[in-house]
């Protein structure tokens, strides 16, 4: 159990749940049964998140990105704790239970409407997402390879995690829910970014492309940047549209911790340092979901 729970990297939950709490924050009023959707959505997020974690690691170490060199973590397969046939079958295992995780969801958000349709689409979604978690280094062409994980990253876990949550409350979009979803997305952009910035080195001779590979460490730093206050930025949006009191404010508070932390990140000249600045910013993109969702659901 212990080198299972090692490999699944359950340190990496609080980031996956911020845009269900988001989600919910704008949609938990419209919903007949809010804390089944919440719940659902909260386990179909997590089991989705250990399933990249796990592809991750296996598709890293079959393509000799894991080694001696790499920066972070020691991951299972790398170390020998988790065999090649163990993790396919966890792969197997996992998928499958996201999807009939997602498909509970989307039976608890949609029966009573009966709308069809749009639980076919969001079945589509769910699908597309399992892909996405698996691709990302798994296969013969994994686009996180590419250069391409960040933009699945804003899109899943901004885009369709935040406005799709809201939906799944709501049945209808409201453009209010854009900010905290660009928000999530670019903060949720950023902690890859810190990943790439910490393992360049050993990325760029494995072969893994990634967008800093591209850049370079100081550019890819300026970049961290742009991706922190458009976040920033966002979120403000956010707030400043919602309505209610001054407590509506409160989520703006780890989003000014992170504009602080920025300066550490430029000064940083050795990739290894970032390692630390990667917890800060999943750990306060996660605190500004859940004061988001508490001040907007409780208030």
């Amino acid at each position: 159990m212990k080198r299972w729970l090692s490999a699944m990297r359950l340190r990496t939950l609080p980031l996956a749940a911020s845009c269900v709490l988001a989600g919910g924050a704008y949609g938990w009023a419209y919903a007949t049964h809010p804390g089944l959707i919440f719940s659902f959505a909260l386990l179909t997020t997590f089991l989705l998140q250990i399933l990249s974690n796990l592809a991750n690691d296996y598709g890293d170490f079959e393509s000799g990105v894991d080694n001696e060199k790499r920066v972070g973590p020691t991951r299972s397969m790398q170390s020998g704790a988790i065999t090649k046939s163990e993790m396919k079958k966890a792969l197997i295992l996992c998928s499958t239970l996201a999807l009939l995780s997602g498909l509970v969801l989307i039976f608890v958000a949609f029966r009573e409407q009966h709308m069809f349709s749009t639980a076919i689409a969001f079945l589509l979604i769910g699908l597309m997402a399992i892909v996405a978690a698996i691709k990302y280094t798994v296969g013969s062409k994994p686009y996180g390879y590419s250069g391409l994980g960040d933009i699945a990253v804003f899109v899943f876990f901004g885009l369709v995690g935040v406005v799709g949550n809201y939906y799944l409350y709501a049945h209808s979009l409201d453009t209010q829910v854009i900010f905290p979803a660009i928000a999530i997305g670019l903060f949720s952009t950023s902690v890859l970014n810190l990943n790439n910035l910490r393992d360049h080195i050993n990325d760029k001779s494995s072969g893994k492309i990634t967008v800093v590979v591209r850049l370079g460490f100081v550019n890819g730093k300026i970049y961290h940047v742009i991706l922190v206050v458009l976040a920033a930025l966002a979120a403000s949006f956010g707030v400043l549209n919602m309505n209610g009191n001054g407590y509506r404010f409160l989520p703006l508070v780890p989003v000014f911790i992170q504009l602080v932390l920025l300066f550490k990140v430029i000064k940083t000249k050795n990739p290894s340092d970032l390692d630390s600045e990667l917890k800060k910013v999943a750990i306060l993109t996660f605190l500004y979901g859940i004061i988001l969702f508490l001040t907007s659901v409780l208030g």
